[in-house]
């Protein structure tokens, strides 16, 4: 990573309760506003006004779920001047409002929000495979296409996976509106040791660049996963648990992506997500 990148990213990090401006990010990463700018949302997908809206809201989730604090204490503390703002920009970008999280991460009955395709009248689809790094057990993934790089609300469409650790499989999401769309995934793997349950990893990743969505076609994406790493916006939008399963059954050929969201108008099951098994039972099974 860039030196100027990695300082204004530590920056963030340590200091998203403050007052930050771009400018004074720039300032502490030694570097010029305009090349600063462009130089970041190279490295990391977003600005760095995103980013560090980004980092506030993945901090506030963090308390909502922890902590017993207010969450008037919580938009101060996570660099927020008012409680209206906050609680405007949270809801923006998880999907539910900072009360409505906090029932959710507690088992209150609050489901996580649908995809949302939105208004544009053409849809296409994108499909590939969904593939985990080395090292890892089976896993839940989430595989998403958005308007933006961050993983957050609203999905245009989105499915649930479970994928082998030992193969890639396949995915398809349709009733993707069309345009320039973020292929994004978020996954839960076990472990390869003598108890599985006992070990859980984090993974995040996505397509290599962003895929052009043309009304009536299917576009392909390969969508890998990878550990986390300190420049990625963490994840915003309020999913479900993602559990890894026990076993995944190896049934030839793809994966048979849920269309949790189809063409606008067109809500499929509802708009709630179900897990998709590997590839679909052969017929009679």
């Amino acid at each position: 990573m860039d030196a100027a990148v990695q300082a204004a990213v530590a920056c963030i990090l340590e200091r998203f309760g403050d007052p930050l401006t771009v400018t004074d990010i720039a300032r502490n990463a030694a570097s010029g506003l305009f090349d600063f700018s462009r130089l970041f949302k190279e490295e990391t997908g977003v600005s760095p006004g995103k980013f560090l809206d980004a980092v506030r809201i993945g901090e506030a989730k963090k308390l909502l779920d922890a902590t017993s604090m207010s969450i008037t204490e919580i938009a101060a503390a996570v660099g927020y001047a008012g409680l209206d703002s906050f609680a405007d920009a949270f809801t923006a970008r998880v999907g539910l409002s900072p009360g409505r999280y906090r029932r959710l991460c507690r088992g209150e009955g609050e489901e996580p929000p649908g995809p949302q395709p939105g208004p544009a009248l053409l849809h296409g689809s994108v499909a590939g495979t969904v593939s985990l790094p080395g090292g890892h057990g089976n896993a839940r993934v989430f595989v998403g296409a958005f308007a933006t790089a961050v993983v957050q609300y609203p999905a245009l469409a989105s499915a649930l996976l479970d994928v082998p650790g030992d193969r890639p499989i396949c995915y398809c999401l349709q009733g993707v509106p069309e345009g320039r769309r973020y292929l994004l995934a978020v996954a839960v793997a076990a472990g390869t040791g003598h108890d599985p349950r006992t070990v859980r990893t984090a993974l995040v990743g996505g397509a290599a660049q962003a895929v052009t969505v043309r009304g009536g076609e299917v576009s392909s994406a390969a969508v890998r996963l990878r550990p986390p790493r300190r420049a990625d916006p963490p994840v915003l939008l309020a999913l479900p648990r993602l559990e890894p399963p026990a076993r995944v059954v190896p049934h030839p050929g793809c994966a048979a992506a849920a269309d949790t969201a189809g063409p606008a108008g067109d809500r499929g099951g509802g708009g709630r997500l179900r897990v998709v098994p590997a590839a679909p039972a052969p017929s009679g099974a």
